[in-house]
C-alpha cells in the first residue's frame, strides 16, 4: 500500500541553519508527532548548513489535508513555534508523492 509523502525543502536565511534545527528538534517535530503527524525526516542537508528538510507521510492526499488544517489552526502552533521557524525561512519547495510502506520504513529506519 502507498502513503502519500510530503517533502519539504527550505532555503534558510544565511547562518540560520542551527538555530532553525534546534527549534525543530526540541518544538516542532514533538509537536507534529503529539498532534499525529508522522515525520518521516527531518534535518540540515550534508552540504549546506542553511538548507533542511522535512518529510512527513499520511494515509492519503485527504488525510494529509485534514492534518495540516487542524494542525496550523492550533493555538500550540500559532503560539507556539511558528513565528521563530517562519522568520528564519528564505524560501521553500514542497512536492508530494505516493511512496510503498516498505520504502518509507526504510527511510525512517535510515534517519530516525
Amino acid at each position: 500500500m502507498n502513503s502519500t509523502v510530503e517533502v519539504l525543502v527550505y532555503r534558510l536565511k544565511p547562518g540560520e541553519g542551527a538555530a532553525f534545527h534546534d527549534i525543530m528538534e526540541r518544538i516542532s517535530i514533538p509537536l507534529h508527532r503529539s498532534h499525529g503527524m508522522r515525520v518521516i525526516a527531518f534535518g540540515r542537508s550534508v552540504s549546506d548548513p542553511d538548507a533542511y528538510h522535512l518529510v512527513r507521510a499520511y494515509e492519503s492526499v485527504e488525510h494529509m489535508t485534514a492534518s495540516q488544517d487542524a494542525f496550523y489552526a492550533s493555538a500550540d502552533w500559532r503560539s507556539g513555534p511558528r513565528e521563530a521557524i517562519v522568520a528564519r525561512i528564505e524560501s521553500s519547495l514542497r512536492s508530494v508523492l505516493a511512496m510503498p510502506e516498505e520504502a518509507l520504513a526504510a527511510l525512517e529506519r535510515a534517519t530516525g
